[in-house]
């Protein structure tokens, strides 16, 4: 008998647990993409199942370009307190992307849920991964809002999503995406007004002053207006060129044009206006191909201004900015080469204002003709030969450049009448000046120096050979030139935060990250928690021009970081010159 009753409570255990749906059973999940690359999902419940409002999770788990705009979802129902679904839901997932994000990605989609039996069993959250492959084109780059069809159980919910960090090139790239003409007029404006103040244009304030003296007598100050807003004109149309092409092709233009053969040419070009200057010759046009050109003599001085205008911006204009860099990844996506070069137009128009002030004071303040004409020509000069000097930095050795500025300042000085005594006490004072660090210079040269500011430094007993070798002012780096040395060296160092310096030695805000930002100590210090590379990019042949591209990198300076896996921490990335003590607050958020 208890054999009899032990077996009938079996059978009726074996039919109650029958009673249970298994998972897979008591939910049914469904995902499909429609043609407007929207994630459509239905989870459909067996009888007496419910879900949990709550539970239902929308996740995209591998793409750093695609995520989740907002979802559409149906009215739940109170149910013990929670929000549930007695019916199978149905929900709508809107994707958005990133400005960056071209052409189809594939992305992993993960559902999320779990809901019990009203019998009184509860099931485990349940994950479902699912693979699409998105057509971004398809997607909004805003956080806008898609619409589908209403209906009367249905509620619109907008899910905040934290958006991707995006880097300080990135971030302008997409507020010309905005297409807000008058906000990218002002913005850009402003840039280039900001870009003026860097080293990189100073080479251009003896130009346009040399091109407005050498103009001659009489000049008005209306003329010297024109002529600086002609050279102004120029150098801006030649930056949109150069920009639009490397935005469209992915080539940095200025870096091509710091071939040997173009720096010794463009040298020799300013070595020929400082002799103009200094009364050799009169550098302009043949009057007759003038004549044929226009019958007015003034064209010459008009066309020349213009070429040199046109021509400076490429060779002696700045090294790659943020703005700049933000206007090229721009047209380099998009391929609207229209915004991203009025964008583009207004920042050097933004950079040439302070240059056309300056070409302005030098025709309003030139002197009447007479010895003082003469010594502000002379000077002017002098500054072109510097601008030479400067140029033939990138392509001769450091002893040549010491020893040619030198002789540069020995000349001038012996021309300010160094040894006259008849002199004025402030001109001769100067003169002297010049004629000792000159000398310095000179024999600096000779002796190994290296150092414009501490020629003389070799002097010192205590800097013996073995220390001149490993003395250095800024932390050293791990120089690299190629795609392949570069994955090297982040295998290598895999665990370990990584920072990489694009530089290339021609260009002159690099030289200024290296002698102030590099150089300071507190600097200094944090940069031992990094792995240094720097990519050297002087030469832009194919490997480096590879590199570049890898990255988005139009040209130097940029700062790359890695975190400790080797993966590119994009929204850190630095586009130009940045400050000691905002770099070192950099730094200390990595």
């Amino acid at each position: 008998m208890k054999k009899l009753l032990f077996l009938l409570l079996l059978v009726s255990t074996l039919f109650s647990f029958n009673k249970f749906l298994m998972p897979n059973e008591a939910f049914i999940p469904n995902t499909t993409l429609n043609d407007s690359m929207q994630i459509e999902v239905t989870i459909k419940l067996a009888k007496d199942i419910y879900i949990y409002e709550k539970s239902i999770k929308f996740e995209i788990i591998n793409s750093d370009n695609i995520s989740i705009n907002n979802i559409d979802k149906p009215k739940s129902i109170e149910h013990d307190g929670d929000k549930i679904y007695l019916e199978s839901p149905t929900f709508l997932i809107t994707l958005k992307k990133e400005l960056d994000t071209i052409g189809a990605e594939k992305i992993d989609f993960k559902l999320s849920y779990q809901g019990c039996s009203e019998q009184g069993l509860c099931y485990e959250p349940i994950t479902k991964t699912y693979t699409f492959e998105i057509d971004s084109s398809k997607l909004d780059l805003s956080l806008q809002t898609l619409k589908i069809n209403p209906t009367n159980t249905k509620t619109k919910i907008k899910v905040e999503i934290p958006t991707k960090r995006l880097s300080q090139t990135d971030s302008i790239a997409k507020t010309i995406s905005s297409g807000n003409i008058g906000l990218i007029i002002l913005t850009f404006l402003g840039f280039g007004l900001l870009l003026s103040l860097t080293p990189c244009v100073f080479p251009m304030i003896p130009i346009i002053s040399g091109l407005i003296i050498s103009q001659g007598k009489g000049i008005s100050v209306q003329r010297a207006f024109f002529l600086s807003l002609i050279y102004v004109l120029a150098m801006s149309v030649a930056y949109t060129i150069a920009g639009v092409l490397a935005g469209l092709f992915g080539s940095n233009l200025q870096a091509s044009l710091q071939t040997p053969w173009v720096i010794y040419s463009f040298s020799a070009i300013f070595v020929a206006l400082a002799l103009s200057m200094f009364g050799f010759y009169e550098l302009k046009l043949p009057d007759s191909l003038v004549n044929k050109v226009s019958g007015s003599q003034k064209s010459s001085g008009v066309l020349g201004i213009a070429i040199m205008g046109f021509l400076s911006a490429l060779i002696v204009g700045p090294c790659v900015a943020a703005p700049l860099a933000g206007a090229l990844v721009y047209i380099g996506q998009t391929g609207d080469a229209l915004l991203g070069g009025m964008a583009l137009f207004t920042m050097s128009i933004g950079m040439g204002i302070p240059l056309i002030v300056v070409g302005v004071s030098a025709g309003k303040f030139m002197p009447k003709p007479g010895v003082w004409m003469t010594m502000v020509s002379a000077i002017f000069g002098v500054m072109m030969l510097a601008v030479a000097i400067w140029m033939l930095e990138r392509v001769v050795s450091e002893y040549i450049t010491m020893l040619l500025y030198s002789m540069l300042g020995l000349g001038f000085s012996l021309y300010l009448g160094a040894f006259e005594k008849d002199g004025h006490i402030f001109k001769r004072s100067i003169a002297i000046i010049t004629f000792i660090y000159s000398v310095a210079l000179f024999i600096g040269a000779l002796g190994g120096s290296t150092s414009m500011s501490k020629p003389l430094e070799f002097l010192k007993p205590q800097m013996v050979n073995s220390s001149i070798s490993t003395v250095s002012t800024h932390p050293k780096f791990k120089k690299i030139s190629s795609i392949k040395e570069l994955d090297i060296i982040l295998e290598k160092n895999k665990g370990k935060k990584i920072l990489l310096d694009f530089s290339a030695e021609w260009c002159t805000a690099c030289q200024e990250l290296e002698e102030i930002t590099f150089s300071n100590s507190s600097v200094k210090k944090k940069m031992k928690e990094f792995i240094l590379i720097q990519a050297d990019v002087t030469d832009n042949n194919e490997e480096q021009k590879a590199l570049s591209k890898k990255y988005g990198i139009f040209g130097p300076p940029a700062l790359l970081f890695f975190e400790e896996d080797g993966k590119l921490i994009s929204s850190k990335t630095i586009i130009g010159f940045i400050e000691p003590d905002e770099f070192l607050k950099h730094l200390n958020s990595l």
